[in-house]
C-alpha cells in the first residue's frame, strides 16, 4: 500500500502540487440486531483511496474505489487539476501548519478480535437478553444491538510520512418499550440510541454486564408507566454519566470546533457563541469545570495515533478552571488562534470524503464527591439519566434535553421515580451552575457513534468522559405543568 501511496505523491508533485497526501482506507463492519426475537445481520466492507493536494494555496481532492497503479495516477492528476481550477477563484491562500514526518504503525489495543468470535456466540447472548426483556406483557418492543468496526488506514504525504493505523471499535446495548396506563415509556442500557461503544475488542462486550441488567431495565420501563410526571419547576439537578455525554457533546464539543466558530458550518449546522474574542478570557463555567480533549485516552472512539492530516494524537485543555482555553483545530485553521501546530482534529468518514474538523474525545474531569454524599448534600432536587431527546440552537446556547428516567431528591434522600424528565438552560449559565462533580470511581467514557457534520454530510465517532455532576437552580420538567 505504501508503494501505491508514494506513487500518488510523486504523480501529484509531477503535475505541480505543492503538498499532497493520500489515505488508503479499508473498512469492515458487522452490525447485529435482535428485535422481538427476530434476528438481522448486516456485513459491509469497503476499500478505496482519496488524494488531497495543495496548489498555490488552494485545495483539490479526488477519490476512487479502484486500487490500481493506473487509477492512482489518474486520480492524483485529477486532484491537481481541481486544485488549479480552485486557485483561479481563490480569495485567500491556505496556511498549512507545520508537522514533523512520521513512519509508524499504530493499532487499537485489543484482547479478542470481535470478527473472529463465532456469530452463534454473539446471537446466543443477544437472544437470551431479548427473552428476559420480553417476559412481561407490558413490554411490546425489545431491541438488542451489537456492532463492530475495523478500519485499516494507510497515510502517505509529501512531507515523508508513512503511517499505518489499525483501528477497532466494539459496542452493544438494548432498549425496551413499555405500553400501559395510556402511556408509553422507553428504557435503555447501558445508554440510549444503540448502547455503549469503546475502542477495543470483544472483551468490551463481556465486561458490560448486559445480561445481568436486563431484568432491572425491563422492570424500570414498566414502573415508568405509573410513575409521577417530572413537574415544571426550578430545582437543583444531578445528571448521571450517560446523560452528561450528550451535554458535553452538544454544548461544548460542537461549540469549540474552530471551523464552526469561524462560520464554516453556518449554512448547515450553525455557528458558535464561543467566538475568538472570548479565547482565554471567557468564563465558560464555574471554577470546578475542567474539560479536556484527548486523542490518546484508552478506549476512546476518537483515540488514534494520528489524524487525517498526519498530526500525532495529543491531549489539551478546552475549559480550564471554568475559562475557555482551547478549540478543536486542524493544520489549515490552527493559525487563526495563533497556534503553530494543529491539535490533530482532522478526520473524514472514509476514503471518499475530505477531512474536516471533528470533535476529539472530550471529557469533564472528575471531582471529589461520592455519589451518595452528593445526594445527601442535596436538599431539594432531581436526579436524571439516559438521554431521550435533545434540542439546541444554532449558536450552541439555548438547549433542552429529555431523559428516560429521573428520581426525586428530598432532604438528602433519593425518592420516587419520575418520568418525562427534561431540563433547559443557556450553555455558559448552565456550566456556571455546576457546583459538584463525582470522583473518578464514577467516571466513565461514553461513546457517540453518530455525530453528523459537513456538506456532503459525514458521520464521525468520539467519546466523552464524565461522572455524575450537580447543577444549581435549573429549569426542569418543561411543559409538564401540574
Amino acid at each position: 500500500m505504501f508503494k501505491l501511496g508514494n506513487l500518488a505523491i510523486d504523480t501529484a508533485k509531477h503535475y505541480g502540487a505543492d503538498y499532497a497526501d493520500i489515505r488508503i482506507i479499508e473498512t469492515k463492519n458487522e452490525d447485529l440486531n435482535v428485535r422481538n426475537a427476530k434476528v438481522s445481520a448486516d456485513y459491509s466492507q469497503t476499500l478505496g483511496f482519496g488524494i488531497r493536494v495543495l496548489y498555490r494555496g488552494s485545495w483539490g481532492f479526488a477519490s476512487s474505489d479502484t486500487l490500481t497503479a493506473e487509477e492512482v495516477k489518474r486520480i492524483a492528476k485529477e486532484a491537481v487539476l481541481i486544485a488549479k481550477a480552485s486557485s483561479s477563484l481563490q480569495t485567500a491562500k491556505v496556511k498549512w501548519a507545520k508537522e514533523q514526518s512520521y513512519k509508524d504503525h499504530w493499532f487499537t489495543p485489543a484482547l479478542k478480535n470481535p470478527f473472529r468470535i463465532p456469530l452463534e456466540r454473539k446471537l446466543e447472548l443477544m437472544l437470551s437478553i431479548d427473552e428476559i426483556l420480553r417476559k412481561k406483557p407490558e413490554i411490546k418492543v425489545s431491541t438488542v444491538e451489537m456492532s463492530f468496526q475495523n478500519i485499516r488506514k494507510w497515510f502517505v504525504n509529501s512531507e515523508d510520512s508513512e503511517i499505518l493505523q489499525d483501528l477497532l471499535r466494539s459496542g452493544a446495548g438494548y432498549s425496551v418499550t413499555s405500553i400501559g396506563n395510556n402511556d408509553m415509556q422507553v428504557r435503555s442500557y447501558p445508554a440510549s440510541f444503540g448502547g455503549q461503544y469503546y475502542s477495543g475488542g470483544y472483551e468490551i462486550i463481556e465486561q458490560m454486564e448486559l445480561f445481568q441488567n436486563a431484568e432491572r431495565i425491563r422492570d424500570e420501563a414498566i414502573a415508568l408507566l405509573t410513575a409521577d410526571e417530572c413537574q415544571e419547576k426550578t430545582s437543583d439537578l444531578i445528571i448521571g454519566g450517560s446523560q452528561m455525554v450528550l451535554q458535553i457533546h452538544e454544548s461544548v464539543g460542537h461549540a469549540t470546533e474552530l471551523d464552526r466558530v469561524l462560520g464554516y458550518e453556518a449554512n448547515y449546522a450553525g455557528t458558535s457563541f464561543a467566538t475568538l474574542e472570548k479565547y482565554k478570557k471567557f468564563k465558560y463555567g464555574s471554577p470546578i469545570v475542567n474539560l479536556f480533549a484527548d486523542s490518546t485516552i484508552p478506549l476512546g472512539l476518537a483515540t488514534h495515533g494520528y489524524d487525517d492530516d498526519g498530526v500525532r494524537a495529543q491531549r489539551w485543555d478546552i475549559v480550564k478552571n471554568g475559562t475557555l482555553t482551547g478549540y478543536m483545530t486542524n493544520r489549515e485553521l490552527a493559525h487563526k488562534i495563533g497556534d503553530t501546530r494543529s491539535r490533530g482534529c482532522s478526520r473524514s468518514q472514509g476514503f471518499s470524503s475530505i477531512p474536516i474538523i471533528r470533535i476529539a474525545n472530550l471529557s469533564l474531569a472528575p471531582g471529589e464527591w461520592e455519589l451518595d454524599d452528593l445526594i445527601k448534600d442535596t436538599k431539594n432536587g432531581v436526579y436524571m439519566d439516559t438521554n431521550k431527546s435533545w434540542s439546541i440552537d444554532q449558536m450552541r446556547l439555548n438547549f433542552q434535553f429529555g431523559c428516560e428516567i429521573g428520581y426525586e431528591i428530598k432532604n438528602g434522600k433519593k425518592g420516587k421515580m419520575l418520568k418525562n424528565c427534561s431540563y433547559q438552560d443557556i450553555t455558559p449559565e448552565f456550566w456556571g451552575k455546576c457546583d459538584a462533580i463525582c470522583n473518578e470511581n464514577y467516571w466513565d467514557l461514553w461513546g457517540v457513534i453518530n455525530c453528523g457534520k459537513g456538506q456532503p454530510g459525514q458521520r464521525a465517532e468520539m467519546s466523552h468522559g464524565s461522572a455524575p455532576a450537580r447543577f444549581k437552580k435549573v429549569k426542569i420538567g418543561i411543559g409538564n405543568k401540574k
